[in-house]
């Protein structure tokens, strides 16, 4: 226990002084702040163009705004899919080039096992992670409802869904795509453990998390066991993309409970899966 809060003080030390950290945090927030903004600068751009219409003879009128719900959860997948991305390329990072400066074996000095480092660098990781998508949720919540309005989904005076169901809904979809973000970390620690280079590790690392995104949609009934499917990312097939759509009043969105099931329970096992195997990893591995 010594060894690793050794570590785990030594990994919050050069966290409260890295440039890499702070972006990790603050990074998706942003990104996610100034995508509304450009979002509802070329809705007013159309509305403006649509209320100049009928003057013009064209006919029509400026669209009414529409629903900050769901302009939120397009924000929080997009928040979701960078915070994913820059914490793999963090998990990859951290052992690696630690071990290619000398530090690790400082540490080890200092009578940190290797074990007790893997762990350490584990708890700082999902520690950011979780700064990371609270300040991601804080901003995305005011910045939509800055820019739009919260409420229910009313079309020709029918409530088609309450303000009730979209927060369960948000609240469903949001937990099911933070399931997998543990696993990733895992995933890019494993990575960082087993590569050769700081260079490679990044390498490895993001290609891997990237062509999984490419081709988890041919792999058929397998990508169902994959964290990577429930994982909001550049081919999105998570179900917080389906939640876009309910939010917004769509009927058509099929749910498949059994795959829900899928996403509740396997991200978790994996993650535990890819720890173990760097635990085991790093205890061989020449440092």
């Amino acid at each position: 226990m010594d060894g690793f809060l050794t570590a785990l003080k030594a990994e919050w030390f050069v966290a409260l002084r890295s440039n890499g950290s702070r972006i990790v945090v603050l990074l998706p927030a942003l990104v996610v702040i100034a995508r509304l903004c450009l979002v509802r600068m070329s809705e007013a751009g159309s509305q403006a163009r649509e209320a100049l219409m009928p003057a013009a003879g064209f006919g029509g009128g400026a669209p009414a705004p529409g629903n900050a719900y769901g302009y939120l959860v397009d924000g929080l997948g997009t928040g979701l899919t960078l915070a994913g991305l820059a914490l793999v390329a963090m998990a990859a990072y951290s052992f690696a080039y630690d071990r290619d400066t000398g530090l690790v074996r400082h540490l080890l000095i200092r009578r940190s096992s290797r074990m007790a480092l893997v762990m350490a660098k584990l708890v700082h990781l999902l520690v950011l992670a979780l700064l990371s998508v609270g300040l991601l949720l804080v901003c995305a919540w005011f910045t939509a409802g800055a820019l739009w309005e919260y409420g229910p989904v009313v079309e020709d005076g029918y409530e088609l869904i309450g303000t009730a169901e979209i927060h369960r809904e948000i609240g469903l979809g949001l937990r099911l795509a933070l399931l997998p973000l543990p696993t990733a970390i895992a995933f890019g620690l494993l990575v960082s453990v087993a590569s050769q280079s700081t260079v490679q590790a990044l390498s490895v690392a993001l290609g891997l998390t990237l062509a999984a995104d490419i081709f988890k949609s041919v792999l058929g009934d397998v990508t169902y066991y994959l964290y990577a499917t429930y994982q909001p990312s550049l081919v999105d097939q998570s179900y917080l993309r389906d939640v876009g759509r309910i939010v917004r009043g769509y009927s058509d969105v099929l749910i498949d409970e059994r795959i829900l099931q899928l996403n509740t329970w396997v991200p978790l096992p994996e993650m535990a899966i890819l720890v173990v195997a760097a635990l085991v990893l790093v205890r061989r591995k020449k440092l």
